[in-house]
């Protein structure tokens, strides 16, 4: 006759797989409540600029009209510059910036996601259409940057950047809107 076999510990062995299946659950649960809870609070507080505008009319009246496409100097001194990203160019595709100032770049598209990518600088944002993306940023010293889009946007993506000169400060007020928007020497 066969002897049944021992289970040495078989006891044990269940009550710690026991112990594990149940730490494994409540895990689980602990990180569906804070996906449940972050994205509830978020979407009551966004965690960054949300501005919403509408990406068919853009161009027909408000902030992104033609004429208000660039950079313009604020009263406080700060320069703002307005930007579009469409396929396949931002526009305006050349900005002259000055040094060591505070400069805020709003940027939205009229058709699909695009990238804002300031090479060099800690400038990289998605411009997404309907809404408007802001970025600050300060550049210590003159130089030329590129700004290529850095999200795919379609079979021409390759071709769409953009070039930012950046001169001294005080060079800056002194140059027309036109020379503004203008690459290369002067």
């Amino acid at each position: 006759m066969a002897e049944a076999p021992t289970r040495d510990g078989g006891d044990d062995v269940e009550r710690t797989e026991w112990r594990w299946l149940f730490a494994m659950l409540l895990l689980l649960a602990v990180m569906m409540a804070v996906v449940v809870v972050t994205s509830m609070a978020q979407a009551l507080h966004p965690p960054s600029n949300v501005e919403a505008i509408d990406p068919v009319s853009l161009h027909l009246a408000g902030e992104f009209i033609e004429s208000n496409l660039g950079s313009a100097l604020e009263p406080d001194g700060s320069v703002t510059v307005r930007m579009l990203a469409q396929q396949y160019s931002f526009v305006p595709n050349c900005l002259t910036l000055p040094a060591d100032t505070p400069i805020k770049f709003r940027v939205t598209s009229p058709d699909v996601i695009h990238g804002f990518l300031l090479v060099g600088t800690n400038v990289n944002t998605m411009v997404v259409p309907g809404f408007v993306a802001e970025v600050r940023t300060r550049f210590a010293t003159a130089g030329e940057y590129t700004l290529p889009c850095d999200e795919f946007c379609g079979l021409d993506h390759h071709d769409m950047w953009a070039r930012v000169t950046v001169v001294p400060k005080d060079q800056f007020p002194q140059l027309t809107s036109t020379q503004r928007l203008r690459c290369g020497p002067r």
